[in-house]
């Protein structure tokens, strides 16, 4: 089954930071909380986000999304949903393992590398891009007036920008899902937040 494409353009935001994000440490399920500079994230992002044309999120059900979204939510007075289909991927026996120890230990030394050394007892990677995307396409056709913003987790993003390689403005975080017809309008830098790790682990 291939992934289901989107409509139209969307929005995703990575979470706040978490301490096993600063550790460096595969964080899939665990369901760990913003720490401090995670909670100045979420706001930094809810001030720059303000003004953008956000009228809706969709969060993950992982407390560092929904608390990232509820910041955001709260701050721009748009209405908030949790929707568990874009859930952080499932790491398995890599769960809180440190990311670069790993890839030293298999030579690879990018994000795709690390795809193709997870584990077999963890989620499939294109099961992770086919409900995540899913979940993306039935927001965006039920609900066509409103500009989504979905705060999610690095590796659900990194599933989508291998589906979208010619159609993303990169601003940091935040960063805008376009399909080839609508690929110039990127999100404005206003909306950027730096929270990114390098890798699809967190």
């Amino acid at each position: 089954m291939s992934a289901p494409a989107p409509s139209r353009s969307f929005c995703g935001l990575r979470h706040g930071a978490t301490d096993w994000n600063r550790r460096g440490l595969f964080q899939g399920r665990t369901d760990n909380p913003l720490n401090e500079d995670g909670l100045a994230q979420a706001h930094e992002a809810a001030s720059m986000l303000r003004g953008v044309g956000i009228s809706r999120i969709v969060a993950s059900p992982l407390v560092r999304a929904a608390r990232t979204a509820e910041i955001i939510a709260d701050a721009i007075s748009v209405p908030l949903t949790i929707d568990d289909g874009i859930i952080e991927f499932d790491f398995g026996s890599f769960e809180g393992l440190p990311v670069r120890d790993l890839m030293l230990k298999h030579g690879v030394n990018s994000a795709t590398g690390l795809v193709s050394i997870l584990p077999a007892d963890g989620e499939n990677w294109d099961a992770m891009t086919e409900r995540s995307l899913a979940c993306v396409s039935t927001w965006l056709d039920n609900y066509l007036d409103d500009h989504l913003l979905f705060v999610c987790h690095d590796a659900v993003m990194q599933a989508w920008r291998s589906h979208f390689p010619a159609a993303i403005s990169r601003t940091a975080t935040a960063r805008r899902f376009a399909t080839s017809a609508n690929a110039t309008n990127g999100v404005s830098s206003k909306s950027s937040l730096r929270t990114n790790v390098t890798g699809p682990c967190r």
